[in-house]
């Protein structure tokens, strides 16, 4: 690595592959379109009609008919963030373009389908490139069909022959919304002038590159891509416009062949924290620009430096695992106000929300500091897994989201070793994929090409399953054939599938070419990623016999016994499995609450989150019945050896040195007090209110932030709330502002969880991108869990018309607020809810709505099978709780 650190005072209008130098000159679309039409060569008198079938009706399906493909785009597009358009009531933010993509015709036909959506297209014209003439041409866009989003071009009197070439220019108009989807805008505050500044960002993925021009909008149809963006220049964004106002037009290099939906656009007055970086491969040397944007006082304050420091040793570790060099000359980071997803992968412009990208020292937590690692390792990954190969329709997302999540671990532990975050996937992703796929409900990593076809069903694959399954299954294939093994297979897979698409049975042949222990059928990894579920194995280790009993299970005595004879991590998986066994009725379930007993002896974070999790489930089943008084007491009594261990710390606003053990102080904290513990909940209304009466000096350690506002406004009234709002709304710490907003959601106030849901309504109060979080924190809270149901059923329509199709899938809603659902009633109400909103309604929500349903029917049952016992065990064994 080399090169030197700089400043860079220039406009942040990036995107993908962009040019080194813009030319500047003041030009406007009209004058771009009539260029294009002074080009215009003639059009083609029609000729006799044929007597041959040629297919015109739309396609049998929602896919593209593969007809005719792309082979290249050029694209310009003009944002007008601050002025007003005339002739368009209402609104000053909008965006107009043109495109000219070059096409090649598979076979004859008398149809182009594209994508098109809330676009308004001002003009439209076919051009037959070997013969040098304009085509007679019809189109109409499909309205009635909300999911196809087809725009079809219509030949008149002609037919497009096979293997010809031909262009299709279209000039459209859009809104630039607040939607965080297509092409859309985002604001922030200046902190220097105080003005609100506005910029313009995309989110293409999974399927709205068809919001930002027409185009065929599939993964499979890859292109490149020639982007001109025409904007003004930074020191007029705040002004009016006016007669003469100059435009700068940035025009950016060719890119790779590429997915629509990896593709990026940014406008904003952002400076960058730049590297030249050199890497060294197959004894050949290549450069490469590392630039990380950000606001400019973000910048300024060295909030991008964490990032910036560590984007490139995970880089230079990934060419090094991958065989493969970085295949840009260029990457861009942006750290953007508002963004839907944590981060987005696109090519050469990663784009991620300020939390996901900017470490504050001294404000930012160990948890946001290990949270930006891994999200930049997981986007670093899918410049390869993704971008460089593209699944080939997104039933197999997982090729992408699954290689992303694993390898975003072994990129992490490069570059901060002592934290051994690749423990932590087998409480972080192993666990999580467990749990969800045990419902018949869930879906296989590979789902059937035909079942995801509209826009909700491929929303609904970000999930779990996709991201932590198909993590975990990985993780499994590579111990299963040896880590060298598994490598070497990779590198042959990405070599030849590079800038192209694959199916999961190209993966499987890769790795069989290098092993024997997958066979050529592929029949092992079949039933892995094409079923639901997983397999229980139970081993008996005097004869390495599989057996059936399940009540021999000596571990668990073991861990009364002998713990620290068993691997700290395999303790966790141990009580995990336990619990997993339990709900699924393999083993008695006082059997799995008996792995917890020891853990008063145990200072160990894994095990330790691993209890916390699984017993998870049962405060949300019995938090609102008699059970709950002996299980706060037994927990207590758990949970005080472990917050005395870490007690001078924390009276200290310290932490530990170890990764793990900062975060099982949290662990500590968060126990103690939420079940009653007095010593933790007069410690932390104490700091909160040190801190109140003198807001200029923080008392609460970063890392202790989240766990002890959540706790002092729980003990605490309308004053404490009040504060913490106000501190919210001034924050501009995007890591401090979630803590915030979260801990505002532990108030045991009716009528303020109240009045802040009807907050997540308003966009100047709480921003669109955390809308769905803030009513999913509010819900977890026992005295706000009823609440949240209501009001997400009083406001669906307005979720669904905001949020579904996009990449924050409603599913996540329904899933989070119906958690505690253990109730006859609260299955009816399910039921209702599914009656009255219908599959179009509920989009990408409606498998999780099905989810919702079956796990409240599992709850009525396990809770009328198991609350005696499990009252009559936390009464037992609470018995010498302090």
């Amino acid at each position: 690595m080399g090169g030197k650190v700089y400043i860079s005072k220039t406009l942040a209008a990036t995107t993908v592959l962009m040019t080194f130098s813009a030319i500047i000159g003041i030009i406007t679309m009209i004058a771009v379109y009539q260029l294009e039409v002074m080009s215009l060569p003639p059009t083609k008198p029609p000729e006799p009609t044929t007597t041959e079938t040629i297919p015109t009706g739309p396609p049998p399906s929602m896919r593209l008919p593969g007809n005719v493909i792309p082979e290249s785009y050029k694209v310009f597009l003009q944002p007008y963030l601050y002025t007003e358009i005339s002739n368009v009531t209402n609104q000053t933010f909008l965006f107009t373009g043109n495109s000219t993509v070059q096409l090649r015709c598979m076979e004859k036909s008398k149809n182009i389908f594209l994508h098109s959506k809330d676009l308004v297209l001002k003009a439209i014209r076919l051009t037959d490139l070997d013969e040098n003439v304009n085509l007679e041409v019809t189109h109409h866009v499909n309205e009635s069909d909300s999911d196809s989003n087809f725009l079809e071009i219509r030949v008149e009197n002609e037919v497009l022959r096979e293997n010809g070439s031909y262009s299709l220019f279209t000039a459209f108009e859009g809104i630039l919304h607040d939607d965080l989807e297509g092409f859309y805008r985002s604001e922030y505050e200046d902190q220097a002038s105080g003005e609100k500044r506005f910029l313009a960002a995309s989110q293409m993925e999974p399927t709205d590159a068809r919001k930002v021009f027409p185009c065929f909008d599939e993964p499979a149809m890859k292109a490149y891509f020639e982007i001109t963006i025409i904007h003004r220049e930074a020191s007029g964004s705040n002004t009016i416009i006016i007669d003469g106002e100059s435009w700068l037009v940035t025009p950016f290099a060719t890119t790779s062949k590429m997915s629509t939906y990896i593709l990026a656009i940014t406008v904003s007055d952002f400076t960058s924290q730049g590297l030249l970086v050199n890497t060294v491969m197959h004894v050949l040397i290549y450069f490469f620009c590392l630039k990380v944007w950000a606001r400019p006082d973000a910048v300024d304050a060295k909030h991008t430096d964490y990032a910036a420091t560590i984007t490139v040793p995970i880089l230079e570790y990934y060419e090094e695992e991958f065989g493969i060099k970085y295949p840009l000359n260029k990457l861009d980071e942006i750290a953007l106000p508002d963004l839907g997803p944590g981060a987005m992968e696109n090519w050469g412009l990663i784009t991620y929300r300020e939390s996901a990208l900017l470490f504050v020292e001294g404000v930012s937590s160990e948890t946001n500091k290990e949270w930006i690692a891994t999200i930049i390792a997981h986007e670093l990954a899918h410049q390869w897994f993704g971008n460089l190969v593209t699944m080939n329709w997104w039933n197999e997302i997982w090729l992408n989201e699954g290689f992303a999540t694993y390898m975003a671990y072994k990129g992490v532990d490069k570059v901060e070793p002592s934290w051994n975050v690749k423990d932590l996937i087998v409480i972080n992703e192993v666990q999580e994929a467990l749990e969800v796929d045990a419902l018949t409900t869930s879906h296989p990593l590979c789902s059937a090409e035909e079942d995801i076809q509209t826009p909700s069903d491929i929303a609904g694959l970000f999930d779990v399953i996709t991201y932590s399954k198909g993590a975990a299954v990985l993780r499994m294939l590579s111990y299963y054939i040896g880590e060298n093994q598994f490598k070497m297979g990779i590198r042959s897979y990405l070599n030849e599938f590079k800038y192209s698409n694959v199916v999961q049975k190209d993966l499987w042949r890769h790795l069989q070419q290098v092993t024997f222990a997958l066979t050529t059928d592929h029949y092992v990894m079949k039933s892995w990623t094409q079923q639901v579920g997983y397999p229980v194995v139970t081993v008996n280790t005097n004869d390495g016999k599989v057996y059936q009993d399940p009540s021999i299970f000596p571990l668990i005595q073991q861990l009364e016994t002998r713990p620290n004879e068993i691997f700290t991590i395999n303790r966790g998986q141990l009580i995990d499995d336990a619990f997993n066994l339990a709900r699924a009725k393999y083993v008695n379930v006082t059997l799995a609450l008996d792995t917890t007993k020891y853990l008063k002896n145990d200072t160990e974070y894994i095990p330790w989150q691993s209890a916390v999790h699984n017993l998870d489930y049962f405060i949300l089943m019995f938090d609102r019945s008699e059970v709950y008084g002996p299980m706060q007491a037994y927990l207590r009594k758990q949970v005080i050896p472990l917050y005395e261990y870490f007690e001078n710390y924390t009276i200290h606003s310290e932490v530990p040195e170890s990764h793990t053990a900062q975060f099982n102080q949290i662990n500590a904290i968060s126990v103690a007090c939420a079940n009653g513990f007095k010593n933790c909940t007069d410690m932390a209304s104490s700091l909160f209110n040190r801190w109140r009466e003198n807001d200029t000096y923080q008392p609460i350690h970063p890392n202790l932030k989240t766990t002890i506002y959540c706790n002092a406004i729980a003990a605490g009234g309308e004053d404490e709330w009040e504060f913490a709002w106000e501190r919210f709304q001034n924050s501009t710490v995007a890591t401090e502002r979630d803590k915030l907003r979260y801990a505002l959601s532990c108030t045991k106030q009716i009528w303020l969880l109240n009045r802040y849901l009807q907050y997540t309504l308003d966009p100047n109060k709480i921003r669109k991108m955390d809308a769905v979080s803030t009513i999913i924190y509010i819900a977890r809270n026992v005295a706000g869990q009823a609440l949240a149901w209501d009001f997400v059923r009083a406001q669906w329509n307005y979720f669904s018309q905001q949020y579904d199709g996009g990449i924050i899938a409603l599913g996540e809603l329904i899933d989070e607020v119906t958690l505690r659902f253990s109730t006859e009633y609260e299955l009816q109400q399910l039921k209702q809810f599914q009656a009255e909103h219908g599959e179009d309604s509920l989009g990408s929500a409606s498998r999780a709505l099905e989810q919702a349903i079956e796990r409240t029917e599992a709850n009525i049952k396990w809770v009328k099978e198991n609350k005696r016992t499990v009252l009559e065990w936390f009464r037992r064994e609470s018995k010498t709780a302090y």
